[in-house]
C-alpha cells in the first residue's frame, strides 16, 4: 500500500517544503509492488531528529510506525529506540543485507514500505530527479542504482557543461576562420600541358 504526498515530485515542491515537515515523495496509491515505495530527503543524518516528522506523515497514511531497519554506513548513530508521537519506533539495522540507501519501515497491521534515502546535501535537481524515479508505479530499480544513474547523469551534465563553457571561451558559433596563413583549395589546380615527344 503506498500513497502520493506530491503527484509529481518538482523542484518547485522540493523547495516549498518547509524545514520542520518531512521532505517525502510517495509513490502513487493502490499501484503495482514495486523495489521502492517512494523516497525520503532528510535534512541531516541524525535519525532521533528526522524520524518523528517522517512518522507523523507516514502513521495515519500507513498506519502506526513501530519498527524501522536502515544499513549503519550513513548514519553515524543509530538509536535503538525513537520516541515520536505517542509511541516508540525500535531502530534496528543490518549492514550486509540491506541497501544502505534504504529505510525499511515496518507498521504491525499494515506492513511494509521501502524508501531510498537521499542524502542531505544532495541538491535539489537530483533530488528532484530521484523522487521521481523513485516513486514510479512501475520502477524495478534499487536504491543504490538509482543512486548511481543520478551520480551519472550529474557527471554527464558537468561534462556537458564544461565542454561547453571550452567552446563559449574559444568563440562557439561566432568563431571565425583565421584571415591570415594559407588556404586550402577546395579543389587541385590543374596542371599546365606538359608537351610529350622530347
Amino acid at each position: 500500500m503506498t500513497a502520493t504526498i506530491s503527484p509529481s515530485p518538482t523542484l518547485e515542491a522540493v523547495d516549498r517544503s518547509s524545514s520542520s515537515s518531512p521532505r517525502l515523495s510517495l509513490a502513487p496509491v493502490g499501484s503495482a509492488p514495486a523495489l521502492l515505495d517512494g523516497t525520503w530527503w532528510p535534512r541531516c543524518r541524525d535519525l532521533g531528529a528526522e524520524l518523528p516528522s517522517l512518522t507523523a506523515v507516514l502513521d495515519p497514511l500507513w498506519g502506526r510506525i513501530t519498527r524501522v531497519t536502515i544499513n549503519p554506513t550513513h548514519w553515524p548513530v543509530v538509536p535503538g529506540k525513537v520516541p515520536v508521537a505517542g509511541h516508540v519506533v525500535n531502530v534496528g539495522w543490518f549492514l550486509s543485507e540491506q541497501d544502505p540507501h534504504e529505510l525499511l519501515l515496518l507498521s504491525y497491521r499494515m506492513g511494509r514500505w521501502n524508501l531510498l534515502v537521499l542524502p542531505p546535501q544532495t541538491t535539489p535537481v537530483t533530488a528532484a530527479w530521484l523522487m521521481a524515479a523513485a516513486s514510479d508505479p512501475l520502477g524495478t530499480s534499487t536504491a543504490s542504482w538509482l543512486m548511481e544513474e543520478a551520480a551519472r547523469l550529474r557527471m554527464v551534465s558537468e561534462t556537458d557543461r564544461a565542454v561547453e563553457a571550452v567552446w563559449d571561451s574559444e568563440g562557439g558559433h561566432e568563431a571565425r576562420e583565421p584571415a591570415t596563413g594559407p588556404r586550402i583549395p577546395a579543389a587541385p589546380a590543374p596542371l599546365p600541358h606538359q608537351p610529350t615527344g622530347w
